[in-house]
């Protein structure tokens, strides 16, 4: 008789590749999460290799104005597409757009490095954030899919540490290259790395396509690509000393702002499919937990964005000394993302780890206000150590808790949902606190060169990058010093409501039960845990029997004897 399956299910046949649902065995977890790492290491090496060689980039190529679009091109770009790549990826499937978001991003580095001025570095940096963007949603929605939320702690723990581990490669790479090359292998080093992302992913990531059964959100994607355009815009131009608040055409993105996102509400209420349901907002976990992120997105990606310039400019010292500044940040943020991540599994237990975090976060960088030209570099890397301990105790938790909220159909709409307001608090801070940055600068640096008698005092703002200041007189070059460390360390101080209305935030996170269920088994695209397994040895021994038949047509096996 035919064999049966610990479900009972009868398998009358061998049963080919691809028929069913798919098993997730532990080796199939492990093989998928390698591709993942992959491209989160991908994403998370270029943003830091770019900050620490930022001050030489702006410098040769003539930015020190605009230096802020670095960042705030790559994060536009990136938050702009989040919610597609979330909501496509629950349509569509996620492993095709996965391969693209790599494509793409490896494509654009090496636009940047071939860059000719700084505007197409810019075009070439929003292009990354295309690419970025869906490596960073779609890791994250994959590891929900196949990982259920009690025991997806220790694998989003992992996935914290591998953003910290090339995050303090990337200082390290980008200051190395500053001093020993030249900038633009910030973005050579990631083609390489990319065409390798992308083979891991190709060859491991087998994951089911789909086909969509409702009409595209088209009007929902434009109306909410304008509307973050227009507010990231309204804060550069009102946060510039060339517009301000009163300039006309700073009113001009904020009238944009509000029509479009009128219009998206107006149209997601009426979407067939919409790319943000608006049902997302009635839950109070998700909104919950996605305040915590836009607030810490503020705070966050600002201080993180301006250090390594800090460190190099006011400190004195080189790209390299620079990096290395960064390991502590680093090294705290991957010890409790680990550490969160097992505890998390362990205990089953979420919400003390955000009100930790905040608290935390928001002491280091209320003694990152008291930083100065005269502060002990040992100093320096506890602060940055504290800092960073903070932020492992809450980014990675944050999502676990949205997809843990919402049915496993929507994983991929929540997950992006949540970041897309954490890169939208992110973009504001750096347009925002970054302008604030720039424009004090701009001012404290052209009255050091004024008063040292310089013939363009303009042209030397432009230009200063650590290697020219280095070149400078002694009275000077203490001076540009004395400039970066009054025009960044007292920012700080505007940051810390934000970190601390985050903790508020944490308070009242409510605490549910972790789901025993990945998404693809609660959608019944997957069979999981100890009856995948059984299935996968059924399926093995199936294999043997077929390929024994094959060679010796009168072998029988053992369950058909019976």
């Amino acid at each position: 008789m035919s064999s049966k399956t610990p479900t009972g299910q009868v398998k009358a046949h061998k049963p080919a590749p691809g028929d069913g649902p798919l098993l997730l065995t532990q080796r199939r977890i492990w093989i998928i999460f390698s591709a993942l790492v992959a491209g989160m290491m991908l994403s998370s090496l270029d943003q830091t290799i770019v900050s620490t060689a930022m001050p030489t980039i702006v410098g040769q190529l003539g930015g020190v104005e605009h230096q802020a679009w670095l960042t705030t091109a790559y994060l536009l770009a990136t938050t702009i597409v989040m919610p597609i790549y979330g909501k496509f990826g629950d349509v569509l499937g996620r492993r095709t757009l996965f391969l693209i978001a790599i494509a793409l991003f490896t494509i654009a580095s090496a636009g940047a490095a071939f860059a000719p001025d700084f505007t197409w570095l810019i075009i070439f940096r929003a292009m990354q954030g295309l690419g970025g963007g869906g490596l960073m949603i779609l890791s994250q929605a994959i590891i929900a899919d196949i990982v259920p939320a009690s025991e997806r702690g220790k694998y989003m723990g992992p996935l914290g540490a591998i953003f910290g581990i090339s995050a303090v490669a990337g200082p390290l790479l980008g200051g190395y290259f500053v001093d020993h090359l030249t900038w633009q292998w910030a973005f050579y080093i990631n083609i390489p790395i990319g065409i390798a992302a992308f083979a891991i992913a190709w060859f491991t990531l087998r994951l089911p396509s789909k086909r969509a059964t409702h009409k595209i959100d088209i009007a929902g994607v434009v109306t909410l690509s304008i509307a973050t355009t227009c507010l990231i815009f309204f804060t550069d131009f009102g946060g510039s000393r060339d517009h301000g608040w009163a300039a006309l055409e700073t009113w001009l993105w904020g009238g944009g702002l509000i029509i479009s996102a009128c219009l998206f509400v107006l149209v997601e209420a009426r979407a067939e499919d919409p790319i943000i349901p608006l049902s997302l907002f009635k839950n109070p976990i998700f909104v919950n937990a996605t305040a915590i992120g836009f607030t810490l997105g503020l705070g966050m990606f600002s201080a993180i964005a301006f250090v390594p310039t800090f460190l190099q400019m006011s400190s004195g010292t080189s790209a390299a000394v620079s990096g290395l500044l960064m390991l502590p940040m680093m090294v705290g943020m991957m010890g409790t993302s680990i550490w969160s991540g097992l505890m998390i599994t362990k205990r089953q237990r979420y919400r003390i780890y955000p009100i930790v975090g905040t608290l935390v976060t928001a002491a280091a960088m209320g003694a990152m206000t008291t930083l100065a030209a005269s502060t002990p570099i040992w100093l320096i890397c506890v602060y940055l150590f504290v800092f960073g301990a903070g932020l492992g105790l809450i980014m990675q938790v944050v999502v676990l808790v949205v997809q843990n909220a919402v049915d496993a159909s929507m994983v991929g709409t929540a997950t992006s949902t949540n970041n897309y307001f954490r890169e939208v608090g992110a973009s504001l801070g750096v347009a925002i606190f970054g302008a604030m940055f720039t424009t004090r600068l701009s001012d404290n640096l052209g009255g050091v060169f004024a008063g040292a008698g310089m013939a363009n005092p303009e042209q030397a703002v432009a230009t200063i990058d650590p290697q020219s200041l280095s070149q400078m007189p002694e009275a000077i070059r203490e001076g540009v010093v004395t400039a970066y460390a009054d025009s960044l360390a007292p920012v700080f101080w505007y940051l810390i409501p934000f970190i601390l209305l985050a903790f508020l935030f944490a308070l009242f996170l409510k605490q549910i039960p972790l789901s025993d269920q990945s998404g693809m088994v609660a959608r019944g695209e997957a069979i999981g845990g100890a009856e995948a397994e059984a299935l996968a040895a059924q399926q093995a021994s199936d294999l043997e029997n077929a390929a024994a038949h094959t060679a010796d047509p009168d072998h029988k096996p053992a369950a058909d004897t019976q």
